[in-house]
Parts: C-alpha cells; sequence; structure tokens
C-alpha cells in the first residue's frame, strides 16, 4: 500500500478505515474512523494537510490537495464521488460531491449539500446548509429535498458497509477462465436508487 512519509510528517489512518492498496496516501494526512478510500484516490498532505472525519468516502480516481498552510477537510459522513478534485476546501457534515466534480480554494460546502456530477465550485464559494449546486460554473439551484438527503445518507450507509465488506473480504486472487453457472450478483440490503446523476 503506497503511504508515504515526507519530512517529518506520517499519516494518520485509524484501523477501522479502509484504504485501498492502490490509493496514495502523502504526508500531513489524517483519517478517522470508518472511512473508505478507493482504488486510485490520491491524498497529498506534502503542502497542506488533508482531513477526512469518520465515516468518510472518498472513492476511486479522487485527488486532494492543498496549498500550504491550508487544509483540505472533510467532515463526518462526507461523500465524495468517483474522480472527484477537491483542493483546499472545506465539505460540511452529511454532504455529497458528485462523479468528476472540481471544488476550489477556500470553497465551503454547508452541510447536507448536494453537488451535481462535473460541477466545478469556484475559490472562495459559500453555500448554506442543504444547497444544491449544479453547473459550470456551479450554483445554488434550490434546497436539498429530504428524499434526496435520505438517498444520499443511504449511499454513504453502503459505503461504510463497504469498508467492512472489504477489511472482511477483500484480496487479490487468480481470475476464474470460464463463468459459474448460476453465479449470484450482490445482493445489497438495500436497493440503492440513483438521483439526478449527482452520485
Amino acid at each position: 500500500m503506497p503511504i508515504f512519509a515526507i519530512e517529518q510528517h506520517i499519516p494518520v489512518i485509524e484501523p477501522t478505515s479502509f484504504i485501498h492498496p492502490n490509493a496514495t496516501i502523502i504526508g500531513d494526512v489524517i483519517i478517522g474512523k470508518h472511512c473508505y478510500i478507493g482504488s486510485n484516490a490520491c491524498l497529498r498532505g506534502d503542502f497542506g494537510r488533508i482531513e477526512i472525519h469518520d465515516f468518510c468516502n472518498v472513492q476511486d480516481n479522487c485527488v486532494l490537495h492543498s496549498f500550504p498552510l491550508q487544509a483540505c477537510v472533510l467532515e463526518e459522513y462526507s461523500h465524495i464521488g468517483h474522480g472527484a478534485i477537491l483542493h483546499g476546501c472545506t465539505i460540511r457534515r452529511h454532504s455529497l460531491v458528485g462523479i468528476n466534480a472540481v471544488v476550489m480554494d477556500f470553497a465551503d460546502i454547508g452541510a447536507e449539500s448536494i453537488i451535481g456530477a462535473a460541477s466545478f465550485v469556484k475559490s472562495r464559494f459559500n453555500c448554506p446548509a442543504r444547497s444544491m449546486l449544479l453547473g459550470s460554473p456551479a450554483k445554488i439551484v434550490r434546497q436539498v429535498s429530504d428524499e434526496e438527503f435520505q438517498w444520499k445518507t443511504r449511499g454513504t450507509d453502503e459505503y461504510i458497509e463497504l469498508t467492512r465488506r472489504c477489511q472482511t473480504s477483500l484480496r487479490e486472487v487468480t481470475p476464474l477462465t470460464t463463468v459459474e453457472e448460476n453465479r449470484p450478483m450482490f445482493q445489497p440490503a438495500q436497493v440503492h436508487q440513483p438521483k439526478n446523476s449527482s452520485n
């Protein structure tokens, strides 16, 4: 697993979190409890600090970075979709950043907000709690509904469970050469229905 110190800065990872073997963690990175860090995610704490609070997920191919003397912060239950880029921003608790979205320096995303897929949030953009942000540049289009927030919460819960699944059963294997008869599909406890392509 590529985890690196730089000068005196050694990453801190709480043991209940899962870091994919292909993720890269460098320097001043602090990861809390029950977090999921996906394949090819890159958390570079070689300039500013990166703080991942409890129960967050940072999915595959995400990049988190910051300028010197500045932090990139994910508060509890933050949900960061595939390929998102976060640079020196703060994502407040229970918010979702959609697939391939970009959030720039000093942006402060209010709790329980949703940033739509491929949106671009400009530097120093601040939004109140429960904001729905869409577009490039992103704008607040309305409040997040109770139904959307419940959908987001279910998705984050699935990643908390995925953390446990990976810790107990993820392993490197030799692939099969033929498909097994009656090959089963993964059976989640609850079916996760996509909402507005935000994740």
